[in-house]
């Protein structure tokens, strides 16, 4: 920050120098370069401004949650526990951030919240977290809105959605890994609670009911609970509901073969429900998370 004594300063001399070209019987500067230098003197108010460049050589994390969306499914009347619909709009806004970013090479979403993992060697916004952030959470919330009557072609958007964020570094790519298994983790422990509360609400229990009945209770019990009461196996249930949802680029197929003979492998985004907790989707999908081909593309 400059001084104010500094600030004086600098003033006093360009008055000084302007005295200076009078006595000597120089022209004025232009309005132009008197307009450059006077913008030296507010050039200070620049360092109000943090720091925010994020670590180099490590991969970045934007996680993105819908802002007061439990008002937000009331208002539109989303369908409870999961609203089918609303979580394949959510996947294409996803899809649409990988298509428009090439720096971004995984996202996992569940619910009103998505993440969207970032190369380690990217330099998308100079690596700004705070321009990388807005970037992502603008252009997801755009593409929401343009994209709900495609969803929902029979409901008005009574108003507009509105997504918060935020940014982290991860060193290496085990623990991007476990970042991943962990939000894979909190999909099926919130699922399994939301269905089992959301089938006791309407069969005739009152919400504070529901809850009473579920608390502490385990992932076996509350499996015994759908199976006995509302003969549902929870594991019959749609994949996405309980796995979440995966964005990625895949290998086309009919391309894969034109590999060996030296063509490039045509790759395409899209969305799998995968259990990506286990080793068998990144044994498949090595190139995803694989610095080298990362580094090379």
């Amino acid at each position: 920050m400059l001084p104010e004594a500094k600030k004086i300063r600098v003033l006093k001399l360009t008055i000084k120098i302007e005295d200076l070209w009078k006595a000597e019987g120089f022209e004025r500067p232009s309005q132009a370069i008197w307009l450059e230098m006077a913008n030296n003197k507010y050039e200070y108010v620049k360092s109000f401004e943090p720091e925010d460049e994020l670590m180099p050589l490590t991969w970045i994390v934007v996680r993105i949650d819908g802002h007061r969306f439990h008002r937000f499914c009331e208002v539109h009347e989303f369908e409870k526990p999961n609203d089918e619909q609303a979580l394949n709009l959510m996947n294409s806004c996803a899809k649409s951030i990988l298509e428009e970013f090439p720096d971004i090479v995984f996202a996992y979403g569940v619910s009103d919240e998505y993440s969207f993992i970032l190369k380690k060697t990217t330099r998308l916004c100079q690596r700004h977290s705070s321009k990388i952030l807005s970037l992502i959470v603008s252009y997801f919330t755009s593409a929401y809105v343009m994209k709900w009557r495609e969803f929902f072609p029979q409901k008005e958007l009574k108003y507009p959605p509105s997504f918060d964020g935020r940014v982290i570094c991860y060193p290496s790519t085990a623990i991007v890994r476990d970042y991943l298994a962990w939000r894979q983790v909190d999909c099926h422990i919130n699922n399994q609670y939301n269905t089992c509360y959301w089938m006791l609400v309407k069969s005739g229990k009152s919400k504070r009911e529901a809850q009473d009945l579920l608390k502490g209770t385990q992932t076996q019990e509350k499996n015994e609970i759908l199976l006995q009461h509302f003969s549902i196996n929870y594991n019959t249930l749609p994949v996405m509901f309980r796995k979440g949802s995966s964005v990625f680029r895949d290998k086309v197929e009919d391309t894969v073969d034109s590999a060996e003979r030296g063509d490039p492998v045509e790759m395409k985004v899209v969305i799998d429900h995968s259990d990506i907790i286990e080793e068998t989707f990144w044994d498949k999908h090595q190139y995803i998370l694989d610095e080298e081909h990362i580094r090379g593309n």
